[in-house]
């Protein structure tokens, strides 16, 4: 079939809850896709943060296959190596002392909302506590998820959500501040805000919430499903900051393709925490996706790839920055690690169309930005094919 019979299937079958580009991506090497018509793209948008190896890394590959001959699933009646051995990775690159394994980010900020909300009951007793999460914010779109997501965009037509949700501002420490009562059990943000617009948290702020948690017993969710997995330069944002959770979510590149996420927590959370009956899953952790998280933990370590993010990084914002200064159109550029933003005041959608046709895949951000998530092994000649087409584009709104 032709890419157009493709696409006319698909919006048959399908349910209509994505406008998609116009493409049917069919395969992929190093950092480029190809579609069914051998047109070849380059990836900054790494399936929304998830590809950080690339397509078709052969170890990675050929691990997924070897679990294929062995063992795909049994449920969480039993134990099993690949996901044993997953979990020691994820502890050690985290420094956390528990973790789930679910199928998503969705799911994972669904168990660390159980979690902090079983926490506080085993303290107190009682079962009425809040959650503090913050404007601008995603965080998934099952109704939990969207009951901490602060977008009325998306939660109204699902309205009543989840009750005692409060939101404060992003990087306001004071209007964290002014909605804390003896009610709040959990502090919930992304440590570098994606779909808001590629807000990294600053630096007082984090440590500002963190310190209240710490004297009010309040516990410390990160969501680090976008910005997590060595995307920012450290394998989990936090550690930019120093700033340790007591509760934390991650997914997208854990699995590199393969769909998995986790919440992850401290012993003192663990200890009051979750407990048999109060959570489970079919799917998550199974040896599949066990191999998959094994093997991207241990190519991440062996190819040292944080430092590489932060060395081809410092070159994405250098170049970015030119494009900033060379345009009035670029109103701000923003960002930490292999995350970055340009605000732009001409359509965004327009601007990731028209890099589509030329070959490039970039994403947007919010209303206005243009988000930078590419494979975390990019080189500079791709950040310099990035922007080289990005300018052409960016030079039509002068004329």
């Amino acid at each position: 079939m032709n890419s157009m019979t493709y696409m006319e299937e698909a919006e048959k079958a399908l349910l209509h809850t994505y406008n998609r580009y116009g493409v049917v991506l069919e395969s992929g090497k190093d950092v480029y896709l190809y579609d069914t018509e051998g047109k070849k793209y380059l990836d900054f948008a790494a399936g929304i943060a998830v590809c950080a190896l690339g397509y078709g890394n052969e170890e990675y590959e050929n691990a997924l296959k070897e679990q294929v001959g062995k063992l795909l699933h049994t449920s969480n009646l039993y134990y099993n190596p690949p996901i044993i051995k997953a979990a020691e990775l994820v502890k050690k690159a985290s420094g956390m002392d528990r973790v789930f394994f679910t199928n998503s980010g969705t799911e994972a900020i669904e168990g660390a909302i159980k979690a902090a909300k079983k926490y506080a009951y085993t303290r107190d007793g009682h079962a009425d506590h809040e959650i503090i999460a913050m404007h601008h914010s995603f965080h998934g779109r099952s109704l939990g998820a969207l009951s901490v997501t602060g977008n009325k965009h998306y939660q109204e037509p699902f309205e009543p959500l989840l009750g005692g949700i409060r939101f404060a501002e992003f990087n306001n420490l004071e209007s964290v501040k002014a909605l804390v009562n003896e009610k709040t059990c959990a502090i919930l943000f992304e440590t570098v805000q994606g779909e808001g617009g590629i807000y990294p948290a600053e630096k007082e702020f984090i440590e500002g919430v963190a310190a209240l948690c710490k004297e009010k017993d309040i516990l410390l969710i990160l969501d680090e499903i976008q910005c997590g997995m060595g995307r920012t330069g450290e394998m989990f944002a936090w550690q930019n900051y120093g700033v340790k959770p007591d509760i934390m979510t991650v997914a997208k590149a854990l699995g590199c393709g393969v769909p998995v996420g986790a919440f992850l927590m401290t012993e003192r959370v663990a200890e009051k925490s979750l407990v048999p009956g109060d959570h489970g899953t079919t799917y998550g952790g199974n040896p599949f996706v066990g191999a998959a998280v094994s093997k991207v933990f241990e190519i991440m370590e062996r190819e040292n790839i944080t430092e590489h993010v932060k060395e081809i990084s410092a070159y994405l914002w250098k170049k970015l920055e030119e494009l900033k200064d060379k345009y009035a159109h670029v109103v701000e550029h923003r960002g930490i690690g292999l995350m970055q933003g340009l605000q732009v005041s001409v359509p965004v959608g327009e601007i990731s169309k028209k890099a589509l046709e030329k070959g490039l895949i970039v994403i947007t951000a919010g209303s206005d930005v243009l988000r930078f998530v590419p494979p975390l092994v990019i080189k500079e000649e791709h950040v310099d094919e990035m922007c080289e087409i990005l300018d052409g584009i960016l030079a039509e709104y002068e004329r």
